[in-house]
Protein backbone atom coordinates (compact mmCIF):
# COMPACT_ATOMS: atom_id res chain seq x y z
CA UNK A 1 0.00 0.00 0.00
CA UNK A 2 1.24 3.48 -0.89
CA UNK A 3 1.50 6.27 1.68
CA UNK A 4 0.58 9.87 0.84
CA UNK A 5 1.13 12.98 2.97
CA UNK A 6 -1.44 15.74 2.38
CA UNK A 7 0.25 18.91 3.61
CA UNK A 8 -1.87 22.02 3.87
CA UNK A 9 -3.60 24.75 5.83
CA UNK A 10 -7.20 25.25 6.99
CA UNK A 11 -8.54 23.91 3.67
CA UNK A 12 -6.92 20.59 4.53
CA UNK A 13 -7.87 20.91 8.20
CA UNK A 14 -11.48 21.23 6.89
CA UNK A 15 -12.34 24.60 8.45
CA UNK A 16 -15.93 25.77 8.15
CA UNK A 17 -16.55 29.05 6.28
CA UNK A 18 -19.51 29.87 8.53
CA UNK A 19 -18.19 31.95 11.46
CA UNK A 20 -18.25 29.77 14.55
CA UNK A 21 -19.32 26.74 12.54
CA UNK A 22 -17.98 23.28 13.39
CA UNK A 23 -15.11 21.66 11.57
CA UNK A 24 -16.38 19.68 8.59
CA UNK A 25 -17.01 15.99 9.21
CA UNK A 26 -14.08 13.63 8.80
CA UNK A 27 -15.71 12.02 5.76
CA UNK A 28 -15.87 15.41 4.02
CA UNK A 29 -12.15 16.14 4.34
CA UNK A 30 -10.48 16.03 0.93
CA UNK A 31 -7.67 13.68 2.07
CA UNK A 32 -10.34 11.28 3.37
CA UNK A 33 -12.19 11.45 0.06
CA UNK A 34 -8.96 10.90 -1.87
CA UNK A 35 -8.17 7.81 0.20
CA UNK A 36 -11.69 6.49 -0.33
CA UNK A 37 -11.49 6.94 -4.10
CA UNK A 38 -8.12 5.16 -4.14
CA UNK A 39 -9.98 2.16 -2.73
CA UNK A 40 -7.38 0.60 -0.49
CA UNK A 41 -4.38 1.23 -2.74
CA UNK A 42 -3.04 4.05 -0.56
CA UNK A 43 -3.47 5.65 2.83
CA UNK A 44 -3.59 9.44 3.00
CA UNK A 45 -2.21 11.22 6.06
CA UNK A 46 -3.88 14.61 6.57
CA UNK A 47 -1.59 17.32 7.96
CA UNK A 48 -3.67 20.49 7.84
CA UNK A 49 -3.18 23.52 10.10
CA UNK A 50 -5.18 26.73 9.94
CA UNK A 51 -3.02 29.71 8.96
CA UNK A 52 -0.08 27.60 7.79
CA UNK A 53 2.18 29.36 5.27
CA UNK A 54 4.88 28.03 3.00
CA UNK A 55 7.85 29.69 4.73
CA UNK A 56 6.61 32.59 6.89
CA UNK A 57 6.44 32.94 10.67
CA UNK A 58 3.20 34.01 12.34
CA UNK A 59 3.73 35.30 15.85
CA UNK A 60 0.01 35.60 16.49
CA UNK A 61 -0.56 31.85 16.53
CA UNK A 62 -0.26 29.31 19.32
CA UNK A 63 1.06 26.72 16.83
CA UNK A 64 4.03 26.95 14.47
CA UNK A 65 2.54 28.00 11.13
CA UNK A 66 5.83 28.08 9.23
CA UNK A 67 5.41 25.21 6.79
CA UNK A 68 9.11 25.04 5.94
CA UNK A 69 10.19 24.65 9.55
CA UNK A 70 7.78 21.89 10.56
CA UNK A 71 7.91 19.89 7.31
CA UNK A 72 11.13 17.94 8.03
CA UNK A 73 9.66 16.68 11.30
CA UNK A 74 6.51 15.48 9.54
CA UNK A 75 8.50 13.81 6.78
CA UNK A 76 10.53 11.95 9.37
CA UNK A 77 7.56 10.88 11.50
CA UNK A 78 5.50 9.62 8.56
CA UNK A 79 8.24 8.10 6.40
CA UNK A 80 8.51 6.15 4.22
CA UNK A 81 6.30 8.23 1.93
CA UNK A 82 5.47 7.62 -1.71
CA UNK A 83 3.88 11.00 -2.43
CA UNK A 84 3.61 14.44 -0.83
CA UNK A 85 0.68 16.61 -1.94
CA UNK A 86 1.19 20.25 -0.94
CA UNK A 87 -1.69 22.74 -0.99
CA UNK A 88 -0.49 25.96 0.63
CA UNK A 89 -0.14 29.61 -0.32
CA UNK A 90 -3.44 31.29 0.51
CA UNK A 91 -2.06 32.54 3.83
CA UNK A 92 1.12 33.75 2.13
CA UNK A 93 -1.01 36.42 0.44
CA UNK A 94 -1.65 38.21 3.74
CA UNK A 95 0.06 41.62 3.84
CA UNK A 96 2.27 40.69 6.79
CA UNK A 97 3.63 37.69 4.83
CA UNK A 98 4.66 37.54 1.19
CA UNK A 99 1.54 39.19 -0.26
CA UNK A 100 2.05 38.04 -3.87
CA UNK A 101 1.36 34.83 -5.78
CA UNK A 102 4.95 34.82 -7.03
CA UNK A 103 6.30 34.86 -3.47
CA UNK A 104 3.91 32.06 -2.51
CA UNK A 105 5.22 30.04 -5.45
CA UNK A 106 8.78 30.69 -4.30
CA UNK A 107 7.75 29.33 -0.91
CA UNK A 108 6.38 26.21 -2.59
CA UNK A 109 9.72 25.83 -4.37
CA UNK A 110 11.45 25.86 -1.00
CA UNK A 111 9.13 23.11 0.26
CA UNK A 112 9.99 20.96 -2.77
CA UNK A 113 13.68 21.48 -1.97
CA UNK A 114 13.07 20.45 1.64
CA UNK A 115 11.25 17.27 0.66
CA UNK A 116 13.94 16.20 -1.79
CA UNK A 117 16.80 17.21 0.49
CA UNK A 118 15.39 15.22 3.39
CA UNK A 119 15.92 11.84 1.75
CA UNK A 120 19.70 11.62 1.45
CA UNK A 121 20.59 8.60 3.59
CA UNK A 122 21.69 5.39 1.87
CA UNK A 123 18.63 3.50 0.72
CA UNK A 124 16.32 6.53 0.88
CA UNK A 125 13.85 7.03 -1.94
CA UNK A 126 12.39 10.54 -2.15
CA UNK A 127 8.60 10.69 -2.55
CA UNK A 128 6.96 12.14 -5.62
CA UNK A 129 5.45 15.62 -5.18
CA UNK A 130 2.25 17.25 -6.41
CA UNK A 131 1.82 21.01 -6.01
CA UNK A 132 -1.79 22.14 -5.67
CA UNK A 133 -2.79 25.77 -6.16
CA UNK A 134 -5.69 26.53 -3.79
CA UNK A 135 -9.14 27.81 -4.73
CA UNK A 136 -9.40 31.55 -5.32
CA UNK A 137 -10.38 34.00 -2.64
CA UNK A 138 -13.74 35.59 -3.49
CA UNK A 139 -15.69 38.64 -2.36
CA UNK A 140 -17.32 38.37 1.05
CA UNK A 141 -19.17 40.68 3.40
CA UNK A 142 -17.42 39.07 6.36
CA UNK A 143 -16.25 42.07 8.44
CA UNK A 144 -12.74 40.75 9.09
CA UNK A 145 -11.63 38.01 6.70
CA UNK A 146 -10.92 39.94 3.48
CA UNK A 147 -9.41 42.93 5.36
CA UNK A 148 -7.18 40.42 7.17
CA UNK A 149 -5.88 39.35 3.76
CA UNK A 150 -5.20 42.95 2.73
CA UNK A 151 -8.46 43.94 1.05
CA UNK A 152 -10.03 43.32 -2.32
CA UNK A 153 -6.72 43.24 -4.20
CA UNK A 154 -6.05 39.79 -2.74
CA UNK A 155 -8.88 38.35 -4.86
CA UNK A 156 -7.03 39.07 -8.10
CA UNK A 157 -3.71 37.97 -6.60
CA UNK A 158 -5.16 34.61 -5.57
CA UNK A 159 -6.14 34.04 -9.20
CA UNK A 160 -2.45 34.18 -10.14
CA UNK A 161 -1.43 31.28 -7.90
CA UNK A 162 -2.08 28.57 -10.48
CA UNK A 163 0.09 30.24 -13.13
CA UNK A 164 3.04 30.59 -10.78
CA UNK A 165 2.66 27.13 -9.23
CA UNK A 166 2.60 25.51 -12.66
CA UNK A 167 5.89 27.24 -13.44
CA UNK A 168 7.47 25.92 -10.24
CA UNK A 169 6.08 22.43 -10.82
CA UNK A 170 7.55 22.37 -14.31
CA UNK A 171 10.90 23.65 -13.04
CA UNK A 172 11.19 20.83 -10.52
CA UNK A 173 9.44 18.01 -12.35
CA UNK A 174 6.49 17.89 -9.93
CA UNK A 175 2.87 17.13 -10.61
CA UNK A 176 0.48 20.07 -10.64
CA UNK A 177 -3.23 20.49 -9.98
CA UNK A 178 -5.34 23.67 -9.90
CA UNK A 179 -7.97 23.21 -7.19
CA UNK A 180 -9.81 26.32 -8.43
CA UNK A 181 -10.95 24.28 -11.44
CA UNK A 182 -13.17 22.16 -9.18
CA UNK A 183 -13.71 24.09 -5.93
CA UNK A 184 -14.93 27.55 -5.02
CA UNK A 185 -14.68 29.40 -1.71
CA UNK A 186 -17.89 30.08 0.19
CA UNK A 187 -19.09 33.71 0.29
CA UNK A 188 -19.62 33.50 4.05
CA UNK A 189 -15.95 34.38 4.51
CA UNK A 190 -14.54 34.32 0.95
CA UNK A 191 -11.69 31.94 1.79
CA UNK A 192 -12.87 28.62 3.18
CA UNK A 193 -14.88 25.87 1.51
CA UNK A 194 -18.18 24.22 2.26
CA UNK A 195 -18.24 20.44 2.63
CA UNK A 196 -19.15 19.78 -1.00
CA UNK A 197 -16.30 21.85 -2.40
CA UNK A 198 -13.88 20.28 0.06
CA UNK A 199 -14.87 16.81 -1.15
CA UNK A 200 -14.47 17.85 -4.79
CA UNK A 201 -10.74 18.40 -4.34
CA UNK A 202 -10.17 14.85 -3.17
CA UNK A 203 -12.28 13.42 -5.97
CA UNK A 204 -10.57 15.48 -8.67
CA UNK A 205 -7.05 14.76 -7.41
CA UNK A 206 -7.51 11.01 -7.59
CA UNK A 207 -6.72 10.50 -11.32
CA UNK A 208 -3.49 12.50 -11.06
CA UNK A 209 -2.47 10.66 -7.89
CA UNK A 210 -3.15 7.30 -9.55
CA UNK A 211 -1.08 8.16 -12.59
CA UNK A 212 1.73 9.58 -10.46
CA UNK A 213 1.96 6.43 -8.34
CA UNK A 214 1.19 3.99 -11.13
CA UNK A 215 -1.96 2.70 -9.44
Amino acid sequence: MKTILAYGDSLTFRANPIPGGPRHAYDDRWPTVLERVLAGEARVIAEGLGGRTTVHDDGWAAADRNGARILPTLLESHSPLDLVVIMLGTNDLKPFHGRTAQEAANGMRRLVQIVRGHYVKPGDVAPRIILVSPPHIIHSDHPEMIPHFGGRAVIAESQELARWYKLRADEYGCGFFDAATVARAHPADGVHLDAENTRRIGEALAPLVKSTLGL
